[in-house]
């Protein structure tokens, strides 16, 4: 057995990203052994453009060592154009993907969207966001456009500042506190409850990438 621990990278595009990662991971993660680093970089435009050299350098570790996950929104964006975006960063660094993978099925990355924004996640469990903001309505989750925590219409963020200012949250500001609220709401998050589709994706990405053995990745 390996006597240096499993170093996971996760790399994101902001601050209230980072901020929710670092209260959710110790629950995604459980007792297994990680030594665990969220990156975040002021943007994604930073994020894809840091991206390449990033991964390069990770492609220079032992391979038994690295794990490496990809978070961005997709903003609007054209979904397979963005992933294959991220995808060919990865190949060009010579570092196989759940997505594509060795010829023996093993990987060292995981490429995830979040679709729309991050606050789909927190919209997704409605229970955090109502013990963080507790004069939210229970009947939140089943309202238009809270139903598909993904494809809220009029944009995420939005959307659920709007439901927040009509129950007293946040009514002098123009726009969400996202790091303020990405650190109230994650902290509550119970990953087992999600409505959200792209954040059980990731879930599911997470612990893929996190179980590959070492003897797997090395052979």
């Amino acid at each position: 057995m390996n006597a240096l621990p499993l170093r996971l990278f996760v790399h994101v595009e902001e601050p209230s990203a980072k901020e929710a990662l670092d209260a959710l991971l110790p629950k995604l993660i459980g007792p297994r052994q990680l030594d665990t680093r969220v990156i975040e970089h002021g943007g994604k435009a930073s994020l894809l453009n840091n991206l390449p050299n990033r991964l390069r350098g990770y492609a220079a570790m032992p391979a038994e060592h690295v794990r490496v996950m990809v978070l961005v929104d997709r903003d609007r964006e054209e979904c397979h154009t963005l992933k294959a975006r991220l995808e060919e960063a990865a190949r060009d660094a010579g570092m196989p993907t759940k997505t594509h993978p060795t010829a023996s099925g093993h990987f060292r990355v995981v490429n995830r969207i979040v679709i729309e924004e991050l606050e789909a996640w927190f919209i997704g469990d409605i229970e955090a966001l109502r013990t963080a903001f507790p004069r939210l309505p229970a009947s939140l989750g089943q309202r238009a456009p809270f139903r598909n925590p993904d494809a809220v219409p009029g944009g995420t963020w939005e959307a659920l500042h709007r439901a927040l200012q009509r129950s007293g949250y946040y009514v002098a500001s123009d726009r969400l506190p996202k790091i303020e609220l990405a650190r109230l709401v994650a902290k509550q998050m119970r990953p087992e409850r999600n409505r959200s589709a792209s954040f059980r994706t990731f879930v599911h990405g997470l612990d893929a990438l996190v179980s590959e053995s070492d003897a797997k990745l090395t052979g």
